[in-house]
């Protein structure tokens, strides 16, 4: 895993510990919360033009990057609860979509 996954994943398991939330973060609640968050991002787009999306205002991009970290801080605490390592996984979905989809 790449450093700056590793210090995020390490500051998230503080962060639950610290609130006693490690009996929260199943993957199930994890999973689901993930999916909330996905959801909330593809809401900042709903309604948008294709045109429109590719041109966001400075207050739009703030908001969809803020969904974005949602999105990540839950893919990367759920993949931490399953000891996945998130950066290899990816990696090899990489290869896989290669080898369907050749350039």
């Amino acid at each position: 895993m790449s450093s700056e996954l590793e210090i995020i994943k390490q500051t998230l398991r503080e962060f639950a510990a610290e609130r006693d939330w490690n009996k929260f973060h199943t993957p199930k609640n994890l999973a689901m919360a993930l999916a909330g968050e996905a959801g909330e991002l593809v809401a900042e787009f709903q309604w948008l033009t294709p045109e429109e999306s590719q041109k966001l205002t400075k207050d739009q991009l703030s908001a969809v990057e803020m969904e974005m970290a949602d999105v990540a801080i839950y893919l990367i605490r759920l993949a931490d609860t399953l000891d996945i390592n998130i950066y290899e996984a990816a990696m090899a979905k990489i290869q896989i979509n290669k080898e369907r989809f050749p350039g």
